[in-house]
């Protein structure tokens, strides 16, 4: 059976939303794709992905591309890690990854 669209349009963040996220989390005015953004993009697909495959735990396809999100979030958070203790801290508290 295939897929509906509808079921993927909601699963992806809307313009508004990805805005919403880069205005909170950017480090100067132009700031779109440094890692704190990128972390927090990826942490609110990965929430909206997980509540999909509760409702569908079948789709496998979802599921690759989930554990794709949850791989390029951590290397970027080691990234970040790495290059700067403070803002690693500070992004992991502000999106509640851990402890």
């Amino acid at each position: 059976m295939r897929p509906r669209k509808v079921d993927k349009i909601k699963i992806m963040l809307a313009k508004e939303e990805k805005t919403k996220i880069i205005q909170k989390y950017k480090i100067h005015e132009v700031d779109t794709g440094s890692a704190e953004v990128q972390i927090a993009l990826l942490s609110e697909e990965i929430g909206k992905l997980l509540s999909h495959l509760k409702k569908h735990p079948k789709d496998i396809h979802s599921k690759r591309g989930l554990l794709k999100m949850v791989s390029k979030r951590r290397k970027l958070l080691k990234y970040l890690k790495k290059e700067d203790e403070k803002k690693y801290n500070k992004i992991v508290k502000a999106i509640g990854l851990k402890k």
